[in-house]
């Protein structure tokens, strides 16, 4: 039986993406929200109640720290 190739969820290159995009789209949610709400941010396994521009400071901070990583894996 010949199979089609499927990339697997442990590929770090794929798995850098998707945490890319899912950073991206967190700050688009939160970008939307207006400044004076507060959100839950998850930190280890408990999530914290925190402003906005934190949690979107956080957030952009995982996005470059994810960025700088696959730029390591693949430095094109």
């Amino acid at each position: 039986m010949a199979s089609a190739a499927k990339p697997s969820i442990e590929d770090p290159k794929l798995k850098l993406q998707k945490e890319i995009r899912s950073h991206e789209v967190a700050i688009a949610e939160l970008s939307c929200l207006s400044s004076s709400r507060k959100v839950y941010q998850k930190n280890g396994t408990i999530f914290f109640r925190t402003s906005i521009d934190l949690a979107l400071t956080s957030e952009k901070k995982q996005l470059d720290l994810a960025k700088s990583k696959l730029e390591k894996i693949n430095p094109t």
